[in-house]
């Protein structure tokens, strides 16, 4: 790690492995993708989202995800996470040891039907059983709701559906459930509502909140998950990311722009903001072109001024 961080019970999970590169078309390798998890995981990110076991045909990026978890291996400080959808999904995260995964559902029957080829409530009844099985090969489980605060192809989503679905997750056996605002249609008040609902009926249960820039407001409904008790928030470095499924859908909070805040205020991150940046210079490179976030400008622009 780039010098010692203080310890803090704010976890940011950072996923451009994942859902940052699922939607670009230029295939990282195994080498670079290690690459970038040793930048992140050398900046304090302690918890890493290395990819999706779904189909390569639909997600080529994610085709070698078996292979890049079995390379990284067991770590020490940085929990290894990945995605899974299906039975399939959980075969292939059981053989290759990954410890701890993901699983989402979308609150939407227009995006369910989209994304997965499932109505909402069918796929949410497989997802159900998927955690249970999970669970019982050992496996830590997260939950996640897509699109819970609005879709694009519905409009606003009903408080209610979201606790009903996030019932069902719960009695499943799972510990943290995920909100994902997978279109960026919520606002700060909107997060404060729904996350209250949630912690509400559900206070033995975790939340962490999965949130899209699409409408520049990702930051603002970032604090305000915070200031409503959410402490895990999932970023991206540099801003990638978006569903391809989800016209105009925009990346991930960035990572470094997160940090910056969260340290601003006082807030420990446990996290290198330098570090981050190092890492998003890795992708940028990579990619040849600038990505979204903020703070690598800042930090450059300032350091051109120091100079």
């Amino acid at each position: 790690m780039q010098g010692e961080q203080p310890e803090s019970n704010l976890l940011l999970e950072d996923e451009a492995l994942r859902d940052g590169l699922q939607i670009e078309s230029q295939i990282f390798s195994i080498d670079q993708k290690i690459e970038l998890f040793e930048l992140l995981k050398n900046a304090g990110v302690r918890r890493i989202q290395v990819g999706s076991f779904v189909h390569p045909k639909i997600v080529p990026q994610m085709a070698a995800t078996d292979e890049l978890i079995r390379e990284l291996g067991k770590q020490e400080d940085t929990v290894i996470s990945a995605l899974i959808l299906n039975d399939k999904g959980l075969e292939r995260a059981l053989a290759c040891a990954v410890p701890h995964v993901s699983m989402s559902v979308s609150v939407s029957n227009t995006h369910s039907l989209k994304n997965a080829r499932r109505s909402a409530a069918d796929a949410l009844g497989g997802m159900v059983d998927l955690i249970k099985n999970a669970r019982s090969q050992g496996l830590e489980v997260r939950a996640g709701l897509q699109s819970a605060f609005g879709c694009v192809y519905e409009g606003p989503i009903a408080e209610s559906a979201v606790l009903e679905a996030a019932d069902q997750m719960v009695s499943a056996g799972i510990t943290e459930i995920n909100l994902a605002d997978s279109t960026g249609m919520a606002d700060p008040y909107m997060i404060r509502s729904l996350v209250a609902q949630v912690s509400r009926r559900f206070p033995e249960v975790r939340i962490s909140l999965h949130l899209h820039g699409t409408r520049g407001l990702g930051l603002a409904n970032m604090f305000s998950g915070y200031e409503a008790g959410v402490r895990i928030f999932d970023v991206c470095a540099g801003g990638l990311g978006g569903c391809p499924f989800i016209k105009g859908a925009a990346g991930n909070v960035p990572t470094e722009d997160a940090v910056h805040m969260f340290e601003s205020m006082g807030i420990a991150t446990g996290i290198d903001l330098n570090g981050v940046i190092s890492a998003v210079d890795f992708l940028e490179s990579a990619l040849q072109r600038p990505l979204p976030g903020r703070m690598k400008r800042v930090v450059s622009a300032q350091q051109v001024c120091n100079s």
